[in-house]
């Protein structure tokens, strides 16, 4: 049940939006209970796509920042394009681009001391379906305002056992009616982080438009983070804890909100939005849009789950550290370059006042990360009963400002681009055709998702004013 202040603040939103015509809302609401149709595969099954020279046939080594428990699934994209390439250009410039990043063609696996996870440069090939879908770009725009769960017939599910038996790479492409394309890939996280992805989906595109070589070598080696002989573990780590520590008296606010069912929600922020947020949120404070959008999305987060004022929670949000390390990382490295960096806060400091108090923790946990700071993190995580602590902590994943959103395979950059899936773990989404830009996406129980996107837009009120666009 809505507070009072919370019923006469949605009461607000209806009067502003009165010119709207009922009609409207009618359509409104077939949209939101329409579900995409079936993807015909036409009796094509799907291939798959080896490296179109000899590669490497050798064992890769992963890092302790690629091979731990938290990174164990697939980062799962999806691109709408206005018009498709031919097929057979896609295939040939994949399996031309998998010579150079052959390690996405092997298969994950178990090493021999069964201690840590490693890829197996075999060549077996990525997996490539095709599928046809009848709708158009438009009415997949307006069906698709949000994640739904029949999305995922647009990603072909590979048949196995576990999640080492899945292939690192898996795509489908999905013809529309109109000539267009959806694009989905599932790339296993711990092959490659969120720049390790935009990079090898950039050179395939660049291998689809041109003979031309890469303009960035992918670097492959990850021994540059091997733990030190012996581990030697300097800092604290607060985004992670041990699994023998009983944590029973502690409420589990992650295994509380996988309980129930989860509606998404995307909310966008413009760049005039993200300038008024500041300035109304924290006038006196210089920060960085992530750091702005970040801490308000935490402190409404906290107030939407009306927790007890003296509970700690935790933000944990990710950090590239490629050049935070001496020496730096070398360019063209893709695999997971990032720590999750960690800011605590009782609830009632998030609660009661602006988010300043917020975007000064989040700064001091940036300031965190260093040579020596990931070097600790690559220690701990030596120890296998080491997991991220997602007991009473929000999880932000920044896929904006990837150039995630640049993506073109020759016939022009994507209408839209996102995650195939929702999950109560935060993205932060580049907006295609503006990239200052950025779409807040998250999946919560429904009461507390009304809740959310009641304080995330509250503070555009204090004018009197709803600018945010919240797609339905």
């Amino acid at each position: 049940i809505f507070p009072i202040h919370i019923s006469c603040f949605l009461v607000s939103i209806s009067t502003i939006s009165i010119s709207l015509s009922l009609s409207k809302d009618k359509q409104e609401k077939k949209w939101k209970m329409q579900e995409l149709p079936d993807c015909l595969y036409e009796g094509k099954q799907p291939t798959l796509i080896t490296p179109s020279s000899p590669t490497p046939n050798h064992t890769l080594y992963l890092s302790n920042l690629d091979d731990h428990h938290f990174l164990r699934f697939s980062i799962k994209y999806l691109y709408l394009f206005q018009k498709s390439p031919s097929s057979l250009a896609l295939k040939d410039s994949l399996s031309r681009v998998l010579v150079d990043y052959y390690p996405f063609a092997g298969r994950i696996k178990v090493s021999a001391d069964k201690t840590k996870l490693e890829v197996d440069c075999n060549g077996e090939g990525a997996v490539f379906a095709e599928a046809s879908m009848d709708i158009t770009r438009q009415e997949f725009l307006e069906i698709s305002r949000k994640p739904k769960s029949s999305w995922r017939k647009l990603l072909f599910k590979v048949q196995a056992t576990g999640f080492l038996d899945i292939p690192p790479l898996i795509i489908q492409v999905t013809y529309l009616r109109c000539g267009g394309m959806i694009l989905c890939t599932a790339i296993n996280h711990c092959l490659c982080d969120g720049i390790g992805t935009s990079q090898f989906l950039h050179a395939w595109a660049h291998a689809n438009t041109t003979s031309a070589p890469l303009p960035i070598q992918p670097f492959h080696s990850r021994h540059m983070l091997e733990p030190r002989d012996p581990p030697h573990v300097t800092h604290s780590h607060p985004s992670f804890t041990r699994t023998t520590v009983n944590k029973t008296s502690t409420f589990n606010i992650c295994k509380y909100l996988q309980s129930q069912p989860l509606a998404p929600t995307t909310l966008t922020f413009t760049p005039s939005l993200i300038l008024r947020l500041k300035k109304i949120c924290a006038p006196s404070l210089e920060c960085t849009t992530f750091e702005a959008l970040a801490a308000h999305t935490w402190c409404s987060w906290a107030r939407s789950l009306d927790l007890p004022l003296t509970m700690e929670v935790k933000l944990l949000f990710s950090v590239n550290m490629r050049k935070k390390l001496t020496p730096e990382l070398p360019q063209g490295y893709y695999g997971n370059g990032f720590v999750l960096a960690c800011a605590e806060s009782k609830v009632q400091d998030l609660v009661n006042g602006n988010i300043y108090h917020a975007v000064k923790l989040i700064q001091d946990a940036k300031a965190r990360i260093t040579d020596e700071y990931v070097r600790s993190t690559i220690d701990l995580l030596e120890d296998k009963t080491v997991k991220t602590d997602l007991t009473s902590s929000l999880v932000i994943s920044q896929w904006a400002r990837l150039g995630l959103e640049e993506l073109d395979f020759g016939e022009g950059k994507p209408m839209y681009m996102g995650s195939l899936t929702s999950d109560i773990y935060c993205l932060f989404l580049p907006v295609a055709g503006n990239y200052d830009a950025i779409r807040v996406q998250v999946s919560m129980p429904e009461d507390v998702l009304r809740r959310l996107e009641y304080y995330m837009v509250k503070f555009l009120d204090e004018k009197g004013k709803i600018e945010a666009k919240t797609f339905a």
